[in-house]
């Protein structure tokens, strides 16, 4: 089964409420799908939003990177040969993690049609349902409550609350009127997107501890970069720290976790360049003891339907962020990972199960 043809398109979905952090925000999510055809006729599919922030592309650099630098090197070979496979689609160029994971994943795609199996059960069929969190953007204390109180009542049961924005004492408000207003009615996740030094961290966390707020983890408290930073603060807090944007890479991961500088990894197949490597990094995470979540970026459900299969796959995948696809006004994708609520269930099709896209949609 060897690679034909790699056709590429353009997508933008307006999302109902702008998606706010520490970092940026957003209101419409891009994304460029690219699709593989093999010459026995299956076709898989990928997806890679454009995140500048975090991974530093655009979507003119990744269609690029997939149609002038990724399909030459891998047009024509076979996808039974995975590792040589992965192998030149990791080294056809450095960087450029989220056009890579789009390609892994439509190849991934077609692996898992070709046995005649859905991709988590290919991966590893740990189980098929995750219940996902949902994210209430930094913005005002009391718009912030509102919307930790709407999301509740619609059936989420954990949320991920962002900070790192304005003031420590501004954060510790914000959590403080959100706790007020929803009680005992969720659990609670933080993420400072980068946002805090490590003093303001440890700062932060020791008030919100005595302060008796039930914090479940807080994600990324410093700069991608400050791996010592982030240890200060693993070792100085109770509240499990998790590292996000300080990890992309299987090195990345061995760094922080030989070191134990963070509780939790948060893996992102748009960090990872895909599954291949960041099946690497859960197996490495595992090891030391480490548990792992798999995120997203703002993605439509195409590249999270890739990820749930990912995270249903493996015993050491505990937490999951998968909400982005509800946030979005329209769903180009038929088939994928079904929602009922914060519940999210995979079916037995095979590969990503994904039936259509409406390419009406997307552009050429």
């Amino acid at each position: 089964m060897k690679i034909q043809s790699i056709d590429t398109y353009s997508v933008a979905v307006p999302l109902h409420t702008p998606f706010k952090t520490a970092l940026r925000t957003v209101t419409v999510a891009e994304s460029i799908y690219v699709k593989v055809t093999c010459d026995n006729g299956i076709t898989g599919w990928g997806e890679a939003p454009p995140t500048h922030v975090i991974t530093g592309e655009s979507l003119v650099s990744i269609e690029h990177t997939l149609n002038h630098i990724i399909a030459p090197v891998i047009t024509g070979e076979s996808v039974f040969n995975r590792e040589a496979l992965f192998e030149k689609l990791h080294n056809s160029c450095v960087g450029n993690t989220s056009a890579k994971a789009a390609m892994d994943i439509a190849l991934y795609d077609c692996f898992a049609q070709h046995c005649q199996l859905p991709l988590y059960q290919l991966l590893g069929g740990y189980r098929n349902q995750m219940e996902t969190d949902y994210t209430v953007s930094v913005n005002e204390p009391d718009e912030m409550a509102d919307d930790a109180e709407r999301y509740i009542q619609n059936g989420f049961n954990i949320l991920k609350v962002k900070v790192g924005k304005d003031t420590i004492e501004k954060d510790i408000e914000r959590i403080l009127t959100i706790k007020k207003r929803i009680g005992n009615g969720a659990q609670i996740r933080l993420d400072a997107n980068q946002g805090w030094t490590a003093k303001e961290a440890i700062y932060a966390i020791r008030r919100m501890e005595n302060l008796g707020l039930p914090i479940e983890l807080v994600e990324q408290p410093v700069k991608a970069h400050d791996i010592e930073g982030l240890k200060q603060v693993t070792d100085q807090t109770y509240t499990p720290i998790m590292a996000d944007e300080s990890v992309f890479s299987p090195e990345d991961a061995r760094r922080v976790v030989a070191t134990r500088s963070a509780d939790l990894i948060n893996i992102k197949l748009m960090k990872a360049g895909g599954i291949h490597r960041a099946l690497q990094i859960n197996h490495l995470a595992e090891s030391f003891g480490v548990e792992c979540m798999v995120g997203s970026m703002i993605e439509t459900k195409l590249g999270i339907t890739a990820a749930a299969h990912l995270a249903a796959s493996q015993k050491n995948i505990t937490k999951v962020d998968f909400d982005a696809p509800l946030m979005l006004t329209k769903d180009p994708v038929e088939g994928g990972v079904a929602y009922q609520q914060a519940m999210m269930t995979l079916s037995d099709s095979p590969g990503l199960g994904i039936r259509n896209v409406q390419l009406e949609h997307v552009h050429a």
